[in-house]
């Protein structure tokens, strides 16, 4: 191979800024309040950073080992509009240059007249992507000096050979939808697609690129609108194309979040060079052999980029010992990239050192690499491998891991502690309400203002008291409960301000838990968040929530929600310990749940809402797998709410996912009332859940709250119509697509007058 895979890599970085410069400098820009150049600047040095620091932790500078995968909000939007898939709803006119900023800031976030592409989750992550539209009008072309290319030239001249990262034409396709209803699948246009990543790969090299690694992760799964053996079909078409090209770079395909399985030696048959493999969430391939016959490099993905737990180097040593034995050439690698997790512990002196000593972020992660590259070339890393093994021989022993009384709790757990009264006796029981037909309410929290954030700084340093501090709560609970019977709605919230982040605020009142200072990790666009640590068992020392919703409910006579997070979303949105079986952890977080419900009805609250956003994001990648996982994320959810009485109506609320997928999942939680995301994609699942025959209340989101465009009265009309057109009776309620707290007060007031006002357009209308 003329130009040989360095020994020790990783298959991206965090890009959002060890201090979130890049979100900074993105909310400055959309606020106006600095130029386009002045973004262009920051994210240059967010970039020229990165590449110092991973040179500086022993990444080949002139090898191609650091990866180049920035994107100012999306790498799918990123990739998508440098190969022209831009929808034509846009009214951005073709064109061989490069969209500006404004531009493809636009089909993220949409503005007055158009919304934005659809924003759902990636693979089983907390990461979510911006969805391609491709008809086949799209005008699919090279653009030539889009942003790899320019990046590249960037790197190079500060003397730094980087490696293009690009979403691969296979995933891409199948990560996209038709344009228009009745258009055929995305998939159609793989030949369209694969000559512009030939002339894409061919001015990469002209560049000075060696290596190119293009992601993909949509060949791990099976879960796809068409044949699994189709898709082994299209990366077989797509990469013998691509690999037979002259004049291009290397080829580095790959594969992360699950097992390759029949495409690795579908891959290995094309004459790419390398392949990356999983081997943190998937076993080695059983064709692994193919590799040394094909002369393909095997990228090893021992170091986990989902995680944040210290890597067993003796595990990940022996693993990497049976690829080099079996395939040949081996390059030490994470399994994913490392966009999801924090950039380093050194900066967590809140953490424990003993606590500190189990984990590894991104810098500790390409250590990893290092080490283990280190060692599997012969060198001396006794000391190294010995340090590993006495950090997981301390965390196995540590106190507070294994709890008697949270285990002897979770093996009493019987199936009558899932099951509530029938879902007809509870709608009479919960008559009492008194609510009206298309109810409204709001998925939980208001917006977060700077007041709120600068009173929690203020607690932690001092300037407040505690007590203090609980007023500036109470009077900002009071003012959205006035505000909310002000605007109409029927079912209020207290808005949340006591909560900085919906599973952080429980993790710091649970046992078992512990939260960074900076561990903060993309979610998408300049939206970031600080996954708890989910380090031992769990248990609730204390009630956390009824004290501010009796406080909010005081001051209404309308019914005011508790609001809690559920269990699955809990695990979802934080670092899970990977030393005991997830349904199990996730039977401990129900239980202190089900403690929870229990006191906000003692507390006099007759509405409780148990937040599963996250519900599909877990949901494995392979269809064999999906009926346990079902069950035991189902079953948490039902043991949490499942000591709830009749007349408590209970909620739950999901967004950012296919619900096609989980529909199942989401009759099977016996919610009174689902809220689900549904703006975005124009009521797309409501048919789907009608079809299902799903019968409980709905509350589809009439407006999408990750654009800050206000939609107008008629148009949220316009959708609730389309919903109760599909819904039986007395089915609908109305509300946001989710939270309000990353929103300003000015659109939110204006957004809910016109949900108010809809709703009471289509309800006059019946």
């Amino acid at each position: 191979m003329s130009n040989p895979l360095p020994t020790a890599t990783i298959l991206g970085y965090p890009r959002i800024g060890e201090n979130r410069e890049l979100k900074r400098a993105l909310e400055s820009y959309w606020a106006d309040r600095s130029s386009a150049d002045d973004l262009r600047t920051a994210a240059a040095q967010v970039r020229r950073t990165t590449r110092q620091r991973l040179t500086a932790l022993g990444l080949d500078a002139e090898a191609a080992a650091i990866p180049s995968d920035f994107a100012y909000y999306d790498q799918v939007l990123t990739t998508a509009i440098q190969v022209g898939a831009v929808p034509a709803r846009f009214g951005i006119e073709p064109s061989d240059a490069p969209l500006s900023l404004d531009e493809e800031f636009r089909l993220a976030r949409g503005d007055a007249d158009t919304p934005p592409l659809e924003l759902t989750k990636w693979f089983d992550t907390n990461y979510h992507y911006l969805v391609p539209e491709i008809s086949p009008q799209t005008p699919l072309r090279h653009i030539p000096g889009a942003a790899a290319v320019s990046e590249l030239r960037e790197a190079l001249a500060e003397g730094v050979l980087t490696r293009p990262v690009l979403v691969g034409p296979v995933t891409l396709l199948l990560l996209s939808k038709p344009e228009n209803p009745g258009d055929p699948a995305p998939l159609e246009r793989l030949d369209d697609l694969v000559a512009v990543y030939a002339a894409w790969l061919a001015e990469l090299a002209a560049a000075g690129a060696t290596w190119v690694q293009l992601d993909e992760p949509a060949l791990v799964a099976d879960t796809w609108d068409v044949p699994a053996e189709q898709v082994t079909a299209a990366a077989e078409q797509a990469y013998r194309r691509l690999a037979g090209a002259t004049d291009r770079p290397s080829l580095l395909v790959a594969a992360p979040y699950g097992e390759l399985r029949e495409n690795f030696a579908a891959l290995t048959g094309t004459g790419v060079e390398a392949i990356g493999i999983d081997l943190v969430h998937g076993a080695l391939p059983a064709d692994l052999d193919a590799a040394a016959t094909a002369d393909v490099t095997v990228v090893a993905g021992v170091v986990d980029g989902h995680n944040v737990w210290r890597t067993d180097l003796d595990r990940a040593t022996a693993l990497l010992q049976q690829v080099r034995e079996r395939a040949g050439q081996v390059s030490v690698g994470t399994a994913t990239s490392l966009l999801h997790v924090p950039h380093t512990t050194a900066v967590e002196d809140g953490l424990s050192d003993q606590l500190r000593s189990w984990l590894a972020f991104a810098h500790e992660k390409v250590t990893e690499v290092r080490t283990l590259a280190r060692g599997l070339a012969g060198e001396d890393v006794s000391v190294e491998l010995s340090a590993a093994r006495a950090a997981l021989a301390d965390r196995a022993q540590a106190d507070g891991v294994s709890r008697t009384q949270v285990r002897d709790r979770v093996a009493a757990v019987t199936p009558e502690d899932t099951h509530r009264a029938d879902y007809t006796d509870r709608v009479e029981a919960q008559r009492a309400l008194g609510l009206p037909d298309l109810p409204t309410t709001t998925i939980g929290s208001f917006p977060q203002t700077t007041e709120l954030r600068q009173a929690r700084a203020r607690l932690r340093t001092g300037e407040l008291t505690q007590a203090e501090y609980e007023q500036v709560i109470r009077d900002e609970i009071a003012r959205v409960i006035a505000l909310q019977e002000e605007l109409g709605l029927d079912v209020l919230v207290h808005g949340e301000p006591e909560r900085n982040d919906m599973v952080q605020y429980f993790a710091e009142h649970l046992d078992g838990f512990a939260v960074t200072q900076h561990g903060w990790v993309q979610s998408y666009g300049s939206r970031c968040t600080r996954p708890s640590l989910l380090w031992g068992d769990v248990s609730r020392p204390a009630p956390i929530t009824p004290a501010w919703s009796g406080y909010a409910a005081s001051l209404t006579d309308k019914p005011v929600k508790g609001m809690l997070t559920g269990p699955v979303t809990i695990l979802a949105w934080s670092f899970v310990r990977d030393d005991l079986p997830v349904p199990e952890v996730a039977q401990q977080v129900a239980l202190a749940l089900r403690d929870e419900i229990a006191d906000l009805e003692a507390a006099g609250i007759r509405v409780v809402q148990v937040d599963e956003p996250a519900l599909r994001e877990l949901l494995p990648l392979r269809r064999e797998d999906h009926r346990a996982y079902v069950d035991w994320s189902v079953g948490a959810f039902r043991l949490a709410t499942g000591g709830a009485a009749a007349d408590t109506q209970v909620h739950t609320h999901l967004c950012y996912s296919e619900f096609g997928e989980v529909i199942d999942a989401i009759n099977g939680l016996d919610a009174d009332v689902t809220s689900i995301e549904a703006a975005r994609s124009a009521m797309e699942v409501v048919p789907e859940l009608a079809a299902a025959k799903f019968s409980r209340g709905l509350g589809p989101g009439v407006y999408d709250i990750h654009s800050p465009r206000v939609p107008s009265t008629e148009e949220i009309a316009g959708l609730l119509r389309l919903a109760d057109g599909a819904l039986a009776r007395g089915q609908l309620w109305v509300n946001p697509d989710c939270g309000l707290k990353t929103r300003g007060y000015e659109e939110t007031v204006a957004a809910l007058t016109n949900l108010v006002a809809a709703a009471r357009q289509v309800r006059a209308e019946h």
